[in-house]
């Protein structure tokens, strides 16, 4: 019913930028909540940032605020996320989710989510 499918990553030196886009096949109601997480070799997976479809409020976690953006485009059912100044520890999988409410750090609340995208980030 419904698929979401991410692109943008890649190699990236230090303090470089990336775009990474997830579009959403489907119909994506106003109530949804768009997130994107990571996953670092070894590590669990990370809450990073997401928007509230309908009002377009967004959160962050702390390690990346100031250097990420999250924004959708409606009329394209695509979330977008711009990573600026990236770091070494950026390094991750990433992946688009999509939850109709409930905590927006908590990867088991979200019900939908992509195959993931490759993110490296050089020293």
């Amino acid at each position: 019913q419904v698929q979401l499918v991410e692109s943008g990553g890649g190699l990236v030196q230090a303090g470089g930028s990336l775009r990474l886009s997830c579009a959403v096949s489907g119909r994506i109601f106003s109530s949804y909540r768009m997130g994107w997480f990571r996953q670092a070799p070894g590590k669990d997976l990370e809450f990073v940032a997401a928007i509230n479809w309908g009002d377009g409020s967004t959160y962050y976690t702390d390690s990346v605020k100031g250097r990420f953006t999250i924004s959708r485009d409606n009329a394209k059912n695509t979330v977008y996320l711009q990573m600026n100044s990236l770091k070494p520890e950026d390094t991750a999988v990433y992946y688009c989710a999509v939850q109709n409410g409930g905590w927006y750090t908590r990867p088991r609340e979200y019900e939908y989510w992509g195959q993931g995208t490759q993110v490296t980030v050089s020293s």
